[in-house]
């Protein structure tokens, strides 16, 4: 089940916290539950990416993104991710959250998190690629910055995340459905 309780929680404290700039990094704190483990008692993968949603829905919240979907009645989606686990998160560990925005192109904006463990090891970092839609499809970023009132340019993409996107670009859309691409 989607954590509704947890993310209610952060939500509440990022409407109250500073507001974000739009490159700044919202940092969080969150907690290995037992209903987060799998069959091996950690963290299961999956669920690694819902509690990242507890830490970059509180960022767009920080950032003012949130109140501007709304207005727009736009939505936010995520259209790929790329996610990198290191070290084991186990029952009741601490997890300090890094969330920020990474660079932008014309159609997605790409999500920079990760999770460190209480000795300072990473435990995963993970990088999204998400667009804004409306009823039309997806809304170019320039149109956003401007609805945004943010001035910016995009930092340049480092060349990993350029690497990804290409390797996305050239992934096969709709994938085969077995041997045989026509069955």
């Amino acid at each position: 089940m989607y954590p509704f309780i947890r993310l209610s929680k952060d939500m509440y404290f990022a409407r109250r916290a500073p507001r974000l700039g739009l490159l700044d990094t919202h940092v969080s704190h969150h907690l290995c539950l037992p209903w987060d483990l799998d069959l091996w008692m950690e963290l299961n993968n999956g669920r690694t990416l819902t509690i990242y949603d507890l830490g970059r829905i509180p960022l767009a919240e920080r950032a003012g993104l949130i109140g501007l979907l709304r207005q727009q009645r736009w939505g936010l989606t995520i259209a790929g991710s790329v996610v990198r686990y290191r070290r084991r998160v186990r029952l009741f560990n601490k997890v300090r959250m890094l969330s920020r925005v990474l660079c932008w192109d014309k159609r997605f904006v790409y999500i920079e998190q990760s999770m460190w463990l209480k000795n300072g090891e990473c435990a995963s970092h993970a990088v999204y690629r998400s667009a804004i839609t409306d009823i039309n499809g997806i809304v170019t970023t320039d149109r956003i910055m401007q609805a945004w009132e943010q001035d910016a340019s995009s930092p340049d993409m480092p060349d990993w995340v350029a690497k990804w996107v290409e390797a996305e670009d050239l992934r096969p859309w709709p994938p085969m459905q077995g041997a045989d691409p026509a069955a």
